[in-house]
Order: C-alpha cells, then structure tokens, then sequence
C-alpha cells in the first residue's frame, strides 16, 4: 500500500513539474522569442501595419479599409444612408456596396462579401446605381466620366468588405473631382495619384494598387500646403 502511493506521489509530482517547465517554455519564453523576433524583424507589420500622419500620428493601417463621409445630417437616424466626402479620394463600397448598416464605417463588427450571384437583380441593381454615382460625383465642369471608364472596383466591395486599396483606375476618375473641391491642379493630384501606386509584386504578381488611407494624407499635407 505505502509503494503504491509512494509511486502514485512520485508521478504526479513528475508530471507537475512537466506541467510546469512547459508551462515556462510554451507560455512563456517561446512566446517572448517570437515576439522578439518579430519586432526585430518585421516590427511595422508585427504592429498592425500602422499609417502615420507628418505629425507622427497613427492614423490607420495599411490593411484595413476607411471611409471618407460628411457627418451625418441626423446623428439619431440609424438608416440615414452615408453621404460621402467629395474633398477625399473615395475607397471601394464597403460590406455589401454601404447597404450594411452594421458596418457602415468599416468598425470590424462585420465584415464580408454579398455572397450573390453575378444575375442577381438585387445586385445588378447596386452596380448600377453605384456606377451612376460614381459618374455623377467624379464628373466636373471640364470633365465628364464616361460610364464604361468606371472600373469595378468602384462599384462593387471587396470579398472582406475592408480592403485599403483601389485601382490606379479609379483613382484617376477621381483626380479632377478631387483637385476641384480642394481648389489644386488636376496635374498636381494627378502626380499624387502617381506616387501612391503600388506595382505589382516582384513585378509580376498581382494588379498595381493604390492605398486610400496614404494617398489622402497626401492630399492633406498638399492641400495644408496651398
């Protein structure tokens, strides 16, 4: 009987300090490793790919989407639909083309695509009042979009709902309506657009991009600058 619980203690005291010494290495020093090699190596992306204003004021993330919308005309009215901000550079519709109103400010509550077919009338009929507002926002007094230049992108979300990033395409429909509203030249907003393209990686993969969130605090610190 005393061998028994004699064997009985010297496992379960065997199996504690297992326990613990893993506990130690699992929980705690491979976890600090990790992180240490993470911060030292990829520190912006290890910190959520932080966007910062010129005052050194983290403003956003490289992945994650933001909208640019007046404020709202009755804060009380939860379906008052957003009215957009012509000032800024516009991202793609968010979740569900702006119809989510869970989701209307891109507040990570829900995200998602419309999950619908590309012959659904209800969708069809989005894009299409989508790219008539898309035609009648970025059209100016010199210059008019063309209802076959607006590019998907524009019209439809993205599978999350919450990509940062537009076409070069459709950042320049909307250099004229942009460099109108903020009193500049449509060549100066033009060559902002130009800078804030991103090629494609490795110079193959994928679509040149244009992150919103980057291109806007651009046009602010042009705009600042008269």
């Amino acid at each position: 009987m005393n061998t028994s619980v004699a064997n009985t203690t010297r496992l379960l005291w065997a199996g504690l300090r297992a326990l613990l010494v893993l506990s130690v290495v699992t929980g705690v020093l491979y976890p600090l490793l990790v992180t240490g090699i993470a911060q030292a190596a990829f520190g912006d992306k290890a910190n959520g790919s932080e966007i910062k204003d010129h005052t050194g004021k983290v403003v956003g993330s490289e992945l994650i989407g933001q909208t640019y919308n007046l404020p709202p005309k009755n804060p009380d009215d939860p379906e008052e639909a957003p009215r957009p901000d012509l000032r800024w550079f516009q991202p793609r519709p968010s979740n569900g083309l702006g119809t989510n109103g869970v989701n209307t400010q891109y507040a990570l509550i829900l995200s998602g695509a419309t999950n619908r077919s590309g012959d659904n009338e209800e969708l069809i009929q989005w894009v299409k009042d989508a790219k008539a507002a898309v035609v009648k926002d970025n059209s100016t007094a010199d210059y008019r979009v063309k209802p076959e230049d607006v590019p998907a992108d524009a019209v439809t979300s993205s599978g999350s709902g919450l990509d940062p990033h537009i076409s070069p395409a459709y950042a320049d429909i909307q250099v004229h309506r942009v460099a109108e509203k903020n009193g500049l030249d449509a060549a100066q907003v033009r060559k902002l657009v130009d800078d804030n393209t991103d090629g494609r990686l490795l110079g193959f993969m994928g679509e040149p991009t244009v992150n919103v969130l980057k291109l806007n605090i651009a046009l602010r610190e042009l705009v600042a600058k008269g």
